[in-house]
């Protein structure tokens, strides 16, 4: 999980984001646990197909998130400098109907399991965690956090990446 030129720093910590991102259609920011902006979210409500940009605070797109079209099984992608950075679709032949796969472009893969639909999963590498998703340390409506775990990590991709697991889990479960 290398980190781009011009990308965002690299730290752990705890991000709020708001839920239902898809079909906001407006900007609004993700802060990190002491209040303070840190991304921001342009929905990009008027392209045909599912597409939010990640910003940081002078609004440098960092990571583009995409609904992939004509896909045999729903699948989400994101993109970071407009290259292919990451591919993200449900895991094939798992018992666990709430487990996926981020393919990231250079050979890396992630697992997210859990409990999507609640807001209560995990982002790991190779048995390692990397990110916690969950919703027990927030008295916010509607808000889920995103506390990134290790210091070497990508927190605007692990964001991307729990935006994604959420919108196809519910898309599965046909909440459009």
């Amino acid at each position: 999980m290398q980190q781009s030129p011009g990308g965002s720093p690299r730290h752990s910590g705890k991000y709020l984001v708001r839920d239902r991102i898809f079909g906001i259609g407006d900007d609004y920011w993700i802060d990190d646990e002491h209040g303070r902006h840190a991304f921001l979210v342009d929905g990009k409500a008027l392209r045909l197909r599912e597409t939010f940009e990640l910003k940081d605070t002078e609004r440098r797109v960092l990571i583009t998130i995409r609904k992939k079209m004509l896909s045999l099984r729903d699948t989400m992608t994101i993109e970071r400098d407009d290259q292919p950075l990451a591919t993200i679709k449900r895991k094939r032949l798992s018992l666990l109907r709430n487990h996926y796969r981020v393919a990231l472009v250079d050979g890396t893969e992630l697992d997210v399991s859990g409990k999507i639909l609640d807001r209560e999963f995990a982002i790991e590498y190779d048995g390692e965690l990397l990110a916690e998703i969950s919703r027990r340390w927030l008295t916010v409506r509607d808000t889920y956090a995103v506390n990134v775990v290790r210091d070497d990590a990508d927190p605007p991709l692990l964001i991307a990446v729990a935006v994604c697991v959420i919108r196809l889990a519910e898309r599965e479960r046909g909440d459009d």
